[in-house]
């Protein structure tokens, strides 16, 4: 069964109101979400699951796979990979291009560089062969990832964002991909924030305005069909004295490159300035002491698998209320990471902000045969 163990994180404003959340600024955009990557919550949306041509946001999905391909050894950086006509024939259309031909053999870096900063289509086709040997498997391998993900909003037809009948995507799917990358792979996350890339003697600059205006701002990825509007995912991260925070803007239909930079640094600014980011708990702090029958060790302690952010109006951090749902009894052997209970964290009306699963932070094995025997007894008892 599961016990219920509410404790207060500030008692003496437990019973205080909590204050209406703040209201976005208006956002000249189709759609938008403002998460808060830190604490995994959303701050604003506009009808963010409504599925919209993702134009070149496409390519965040092609970029996850390819990371995994590197991480699963199956590529190196330095590997060369050859071009086909296919990505050759990316040039018809006058689309974004590297500028790559099929008498040449770049690197993975160079391409990830040129699909990426240049949000090349050849490059992004190159890749997805030398990946996974045809451009079909590798969309595949991109539409599985998103039902992984629980994507409901999301299926891919082309690896470059291309409009095409059935390829769609949302702002929140978009914002749940952007944050893969981010926390998943933050060794390549770096291309994103490159302001320009020069290849064949082309030099093109990365079409996302803020990277030169914010100096927060540290990626991520621009998007246009004719279909689509102007799109961009944005990340930021800036300093607080509790430490760093991460925040994620995704704004899709904008009307012009500039539409698109200033409507995701409105939001930005407004996610700064309207929330806090409360630290509750450290990682590997624990968070409760909790009895453990039959186990070589009387008591277990539960934490966090990381550090503890929730994201509050300015000035509410001191009413938030915590209550621990847990598994009773706690029966033993239970090994380290082993998930036993959630951590809810609640306004002082009871409005949920977060949930968090509580874990194991050390094994605790079996009692021998006498203490197993003894809390049995006890148990049956109780």
């Amino acid at each position: 069964m599961k016990r219920l163990i509410a404790f207060t994180l500030a008692a003496a404003s437990a019973f205080h109101a909590w204050a209406q959340a703040p209201q976005p600024p208006e956002i000249a955009a189709r759609n938008y979400l403002l998460l808060d990557v830190t604490s995994n919550q959303v701050l604003a949306e506009r009808e963010a699951d409504q599925p919209q041509d993702p134009a070149s946001l496409t390519k965040l999905m092609t970029a996850y796979i390819v990371f995994g391909a590197l991480r699963d050894k199956k590529l190196t950086l330095d590997q060369q990979l050859s071009v086909s006509q296919r990505a050759w024939d990316e040039r018809k259309g006058d689309p974004s291009l590297m500028f790559i031909d099929t008498t040449m053999r770049p690197k993975v870096d160079e391409l990830l560089r040129g699909m990426i900063i240049q949000s090349g289509n050849d490059a992004s086709v190159a890749l997805a062969e030398g990946v996974a040997g045809t451009v079909e498997q590798f969309v595949a391998m991109m539409n599985r990832q998103a039902q992984a993900w629980g994507l409901k909003n999301t299926e891919f037809k082309n690896v470059t964002g291309m409009t095409e009948p059935g390829h769609k995507s949302s702002a929140r799917d978009l914002s749940v991909i952007a944050g893969h990358l981010v926390r998943d792979f933050p060794q390549y996350y770096g291309y994103y924030s490159q302001r320009e890339y020069t290849f064949n003697k082309i030099r093109q600059h990365n079409r996302n305005l803020l990277l030169g205006r914010d100096p927060s701002v540290d990626g991520m990825k621009t998007g246009y069909t004719d279909a689509a509007g102007y799109c961009l995912v944005t990340s930021a991260v800036r300093e607080f004295p509790n430490g760093k925070r991460r925040l994620l803007s995704v704004v899709l239909g904008t009307a012009s490159r500039e539409a698109r930079a200033s409507e995701s640094q409105k939001l930005l600014n407004w996610g700064y300035s309207a929330f806090d980011a409360v630290r509750l708990f450290d990682k590997g702090q624990a968070i409760s002491t909790v009895p453990v029958w039959k186990g070589a060790a009387p008591d277990a302690k539960l934490g966090a698998l990381d550090a503890v952010f929730v994201a509050v109006p300015r000035g509410e951090g001191s009413k938030l209320q915590s209550r621990i749902e847990r598994t009773d009894p706690l029966v033993a052997p239970l090994t380290q990471g082993q998930r036993v209970g959630t951590l809810k964290v609640m306004t002082a009306a009871g409005t949920p902000v977060a949930e968090v699963p509580l874990v194991v932070q050390q094994e605790v094995p079996l009692a021998g045969i006498l203490g197993r025997a003894w809390d049995a007894i006890r148990l049956w008892i109780k």
